[in-house]
């Protein structure tokens, strides 16, 4: 017998499947019916225990090739049901898992209650209940009281701590803060040279690169506590085309003047619809974001979510950023237009560097 215990005292019962161990982080739900071991290697699930709300995961296997990152960043994964080649996937890498849980209520009483602390693992409930509530990460009020203190920025975690190129062709620099392959992937589609920096890299390193554009990535946390890369942005903005996905969308809206604030329960998983305002064409999306841009004056919104009305996007001149996820393609190619626009715009920009 295990248990995934919420700090509000819920207890849910389980079997181990993963790896042994206790784990606790935020506790997030993801509708999506594929891609999940591209959610658990999604650097954006930095610290997070991730609810698998479809009933049977590992149904088509795993391959290597479909991770996102090099590791995996879940803390752990709760299930209802789990096929063998998928929980020894957890096993071998360490993650913490559980499967026989009543998925379908625990998605019920996220939506309710919202995301929250939480602990997984063979542990007495109480014991359980304990490691939740030590869980340093999550506390968002004090985080808005003392930026940077309570709750380390998660994104300066999973950035890249070196200077890495990919591919040929008009040069974007891409500011990492927890970025997905397929994020580099889509851009070299567009025959682009891609140069991924530092989160610690300021507007002025940025722009020694020479760059055609600048894609501020996608990544975890609080965009309010990562103030040194707001300010990076707030430098860049009109000196170099600037784009943004999801937290990079964040820190765009926080360079522009405009706020940000935290989701109940967060939008993640696919089949998102959003409206572009410009043209009324509603696209399908995939997302995985707990935070929402509050809407301002300062840009235009060009995207608006028609499950809650949340920003989905801005735009103005010079920059143009979206909160879902353009490389996920559940669409599958409703969303490939961002990709395009970035490489229409390197390669018209009057700086054009090719490796």
């Amino acid at each position: 017998m295990a248990y995934l215990v919420l700090e509000d005292e819920t207890v849910y019962t389980g079997t181990m499947t993963g790896a042994p161990g206790v784990a606790s982080g935020e506790l997030c739900f993801t509708t999506s019916i594929t891609g999940y071991q591209e959610a658990v290697t999604d650097p954006s699930y930095q610290g997070q225990v991730l609810v698998f709300s479809y009933p049977l995961i590992g149904n088509y296997g795993v391959d290597d090739r479909l991770s996102e990152s090099a590791q995996t960043h879940t803390r752990a994964a709760v299930m209802r049901q789990a096929r063998p080649a998928w929980s020894e996937w957890l096993y071998t890498r360490s993650v913490v898992a559980l499967t026989e849980v009543d998925t379908r209520q625990l998605v019920r009483h996220i939506r309710d209650s919202g995301a929250m602390r939480c602990a997984v693992g063979a542990e007495d409930p109480s014991a359980l209940l304990d490691v939740a509530l030590n869980e340093p990460h999550i506390d968002f009020e004090r985080a808005q009281l003392e930026p940077g203190l309570a709750m380390p920025p998660l994104a300066l975690q999973v950035s890249t701590q070196e200077v890495l190129r990919f591919g040929s062709g008009p040069r974007v620099v891409l500011l990492d803060l927890g970025t997905k392959r397929s994020v580099i992937k889509g851009l070299m589609d567009q025959g682009l040279e891609v140069v991924l920096v530092p989160a610690h890299f300021d507007a002025e390193a940025i722009k020694s690169l020479n760059p055609s554009a600048v894609l501020i990535g996608n990544g975890p946390g609080d965009p309010a506590q990562l103030v040194e890369q707001i300010e990076t942005v707030r430098s860049l903005l009109g000196a170099v085309p600037l784009f943004g996905i999801c937290l990079g969308h964040q820190l765009l809206a926080h360079a522009l003047g405009m706020r940000t604030f935290k989701l109940l329960f967060g939008h993640r998983g696919a089949n998102h619809p959003v409206r572009d305002t410009r043209s009324g064409r509603v696209l399908v999306t995939s997302q995985n974001h707990g935070f929402a841009v509050e809407p301002g004056d300062s840009a235009e919104i060009s995207m608006i979510s028609l499950n809650d009305g949340t920003v989905e996007g801005l735009a103005g001149e010079g920059f143009s950023s979206v909160q879902f996820h353009p490389e996920a393609s559940p669409g599958p190619s409703d969303a490939s237009w961002f990709f395009e626009e970035i490489g229409d715009t390197c390669r018209s920009a009057l700086i054009s560097t090719a490796s």
